[in-house]
């Protein structure tokens, strides 16, 4: 149906010259609202290349001479203990971007690693090959399908039907390989992206409040962009209603909250574009639903439109540029030819023209200015997190439970709790006092690398990813399950209340939950999918986070969650020497390894209740990880300490692991499960698998997978039965370790310990022990030197001050402990001299 309708409904972008005093209003403004404004460039051709040109004059006042905006299209809002300014003002329709950092999405992105960040640089050369080969085998096939039905069968049309066979048969087969390297690639990087890392930008060395991607190749750039915008879409469609068809209805009801956000593309003739686009902090879906009805792609309006989906009039030439980098000069042209569209009477309803006549303009508001540039992100994401928590759109479970999180840390770093918490978690950090607590924030949420936690390291300790990711699971655990002071010895017979410390309430105020003394089953697995669902991003390949089912109880919930202290390296050197506590530590400190693996261990909710031989065994996560203490303390068939030990270590270092693994021998590698399998359905080997130990703890040529582990560690292990020997905890674990049966018994009746088990087992032991004693000494030494410094700084300034000393009580109180503790040194010298005699003998 026809509608006839006014000229110029889409408006036309101001001039240069209106852009310049838009930039002098606001430099202006904030001045006035001592806020830092963003760069000038940014405004120039990322808000005024947006906006009406009647609405940069409505802006603008003059003041003493000076540009200004008005008092009445300017506010300043607060932020927790940040400040940003927001201007108020109508924006062309089609000028925003939806946020790649919307937290409705956060389960599709993964944390930003640089291996993951290549992944998807070879993923995206690999699509594109893809797409060559896929026109090449097409070509093929028809160059193949033209010969066989020609007429004529001379010797040359054979040979060429032959060869053009030959050829479409070899096209297929590259097909078919570039296929299997796009699955791998795919499942190496847990089917997501890596979240993208926005950072203040800088100019002269000074941050403003605006936010820059890192430099991204234009292939790069669009496949992210589309990723994007696809789980957007895929997360909109829970509405009850249709926002595309509600907006080109009523219009927008609602203002979205944008910020100035800089890409950096790299083309492929070498030169870098610079773009500044308005990016929707809330109003994502708004935002993207808008360009839907305009029928503007994401990636168009930031890396470039193609001149030919915005032609000018037939009586003007467009540019020998393919693609158009200006903002302006994309939306004035998409204004011109929608107003041509709709002036045409034969314009169907269904028209772009037609369709986004009510939002044309959109009210919006925009970030023009902040008292912290650096901290501008996390409040931009805060406020947007805070946008949706508090709505009545549908939200994913995961998704949800990660905002809560994010909120949860901020209410930490709100109350000036959050060094205290992390600094009473790791004791024996380098430097606690140290930390960038906004970085922190970052790591903890996977917004940011994981560098920031590098204080919270023991002091000695090597730092890698693997110990970064230890540090960040465990500091998400003492923050989502904080100790409580111990109770107090009840002198009166009165009414007396728990004190639950300073950072319990911290946890109630943010997850809503009752009074300490009425917590439940409820409130504590409530509170252990909250804790899943963050260390799950910590993680490239995501999985179920109900994994960690039975990990925390009610105990936990209420007195905290009683983390064991000592570093990865430490655990593992504990176990190896045989400390049974040291291996529980570990297994717990390995669970979220073992849950978010390539090939998981732990996978809730698999098998079958009814028929284990037709499913598989179900078994719940509390099952597995008993087992796998019990292999360590009681023993199990095949199961060795060796065994247990490479295990542990594959399963800490692999997750992040840049290449697939690779045997020693160069034979190709099997998942346990698939052996019998056929060679095209077996599962491709990605970064991140573990290579089954043996027996020795030396690799073998299968990938451990969950068949691996319930046939070495089944549910019958968690309910052993009762062993002769009364020091079953300590007794050595695997076939061959067990004790003789036919030993004579002991004086109290039980059977002797074979004394080649014990030796064998001493020797196991004995390495890992020096070690031990070695780095605990270490540190003793360590501590001295760091006293001495103290006490002679100490006697420095004392005598700069011309100070008294100290009361001569004092002073022999402190020579009496360092004289014990000289004596207890030089007792434990001459043990080790003993010990060093003795190592002759074993």
């Amino acid at each position: 149906m026809a509608v006839k309708r006014s000229d110029d409904i889409y408006p036309q972008i101001g001039n240069a010259l209106w852009a310049d005093r838009l930039a002098d209003a606001i430099e202006n403004t904030c001045v006035d609202y001592e806020v830092v404004p963003p760069p000038r460039q940014a405004i120039v051709e990322g808000l005024a290349a947006a906006l009406p040109d009647t609405e940069i004059k409505a802006l603008i006042a003059t003041q003493r001479g000076r540009k200004v905006l008005k008092p009445t299209v300017c506010r300043p809002a607060k932020a927790g203990d940040e400040q940003v300014l927001l201007l108020t003002c109508d924006v062309h329709g089609a000028a925003v971007v939806p946020w790649d950092l919307n937290d409705r999405t956060a389960i599709c992105w993964s944390s930003p690693a640089p291996e993951a960040g290549q992944r998807v640089k070879d993923l995206v050369a690999v699509e594109l090959a893809l797409q060559d080969a896929a026109k090449g085998a097409k070509s093929a096939e028809k160059e193949r399908e033209a010969l066989r039905r020609a007429p004529g069968d001379d010797t040359y049309a054979s040979q060429a039907l032959a060869a053009a066979t030959q050829k479409h048969q070899g096209a297929i087969r590259h097909l078919h390989e570039l296929e299997a390297e796009k699955h791998a690639l795919l499942a190496a990087l847990g089917h997501r992206r890596p979240r993208p890392v926005v950072r203040a930008v800088h100019e002269d060395g000074q941050p403003k409040a605006a936010l820059t991607l890192a430099e991204q190749p234009y292939a790069v750039a669009v496949h992210m962009q589309r990723y994007a915008a696809d789980n957007l879409k895929r997360a909109g469609t829970k509405r009850g209603y249709d926002l595309a068809e509600s907006l080109a209805d009523a219009g927008q009801l609602s203002k979205g909250m944008n910020v100035l956000q800089q890409w950096q593309i790299t083309h492929a003739d070498g030169t870098v574009s610079k773009p500044w686009r308005l990016a929707a902090v809330t109003g994502n879906n708004r935002a993207l639903a808008r360009l839907d009805v305009f029928r503007v792609r994401p990636e168009h309006l930031v890396m470039g439109m193609p001149q030919s989906l915005v032609p000018l009039p037939k009586d003007k030439k467009d540019g020998p540029e393919p693609l158009l980098l200006s903002l302006r000069e994309i939306l004035n042209r998409l204004s011109a030819r929608l107003n041509r569209d709709g002036a045409k009477p034969e314009t169907e309803a269904t028209d772009p023209s037609l369709r986004a006549a009510k939002i044309a303009t959109v009210s919006a508001e925009i970030v023009i200015g902040c008292t912290n540039p650096e901290a501008l992100e996390h409040v931009l994401r805060a406020l947007n997190v805070n946008d949706h928590l508090r709505g009545i759109q549908p939200y994913d479970e995961d998704a949800r439970l990660i905002a809560l999180f994010a909120t949860l840390v901020d209410a930490y770093a709100r109350e000036s709790l959050l060094a205290d918490a992390l600094a009473e978690a790791f004791p024996d950090a380098r430097a606690a006092d140290l930390l960038d607590l906004t970085g922190v924030r970052d790591a903890l949420t996977v917004n940011g690398p994981l560098d920031p936690l590098e204080p919270l390291v023991p002091a000695g300790a090597d730092v890698s990813p693997v110990v970064l990711r230890d540090i960040a699971v465990q500091a998400i655990t003492a923050l989502v399950f904080p100790g409580i002071p111990p109770e107090t010895p009840q002198k009166t017979n009165g009414r007396t209340v728990r004190d639950t410390g300073r950072f319990w309430p911290v946890v109630r105020g943010t997850l809503q939950e009752p009074a300490w003394s009425q917590i439940r089953a409820k409130a504590a697995e409530g509170r252990m999918r909250l804790w899943s669902a963050a260390v799950a991003q910590l993680f490239v390949h995501r999985g179920n986070i109900l994994s960690a089912l039975g990990l925390f109880g009610t105990t936990e919930t209420k007195e905290g969650a009683g983390q064991d202290p000592r570093p990865l390296t430490e655990l593992l050197l504990g176990a190896e020497a045989g400390d049974a506590t040291a291996w529980t530590a570990l297994v717990r400190r390995m669970t979220p390894a073992l849950i978010h693996a390539p090939q998981p261990f732990i996978t809730p909710g698999q098998g079958s209740e009814a028929s284990d031989g037709r499913k598989g065994v179900r078994r719940t996560p509390k099952s597995a990880l008993a087992a796998l203490t019990l292999a360590y303390t009681v023993g199990a068939p095949g199961v060795s300490r060796a065994l247990l030990l490479a295990f542990a270590k594959a399963v800490l270092e692999h997750p992040d692991a840049p290449r697939p693994p690779e045997p020693d021998d160069g034979t190709p590698l099997v998942c346990y499960g698939e052996q019998h399998w056929a060679e095209a359905d077996r599962t491709a080997i990605t970064a991140g698998m573990v290579i089954a130990p043996d027996t020795e703890g030396r690799p073998t040529r299968y990938v451990a997978d969950k068949a691996w582990f319930d046939e070495l560690f089944p549910v019958s292990l968690g309910a052993p039965a009762p062993t002769a020997s009364g020091n079953s905890a300590n007794a050595p674990a695997g076939a061959g370790n067990t004790a003789d049966a036919d030993a004579p018994p002991t004086a109290h009746g039980e059977a002797a310990a074979d004394p080649r088990d014990q030796l064998a087992k001493l020797r196991r032991e004995l390495p890992a022990r020096v070690e031990l004693a070695e780095g605990n000494y270490q540190k003793a030494v360590d501590a001295a030197h760091a006293l001495m410094t103290d006490f002679e700084e100490a006697h420095r300034l004392r005598v700069q001050l011309e100070e008294e000393s100290l009361p001569a009580e004092r002073r022999i109180e402190w020579m009496e402990k360092l004289s014990k503790a000289r004596a207890a040194a030089q007792a434990s010298v001459t043990t080790l001299e003993q010990a060093e005699a003795l190592i002759l003998k074993v």
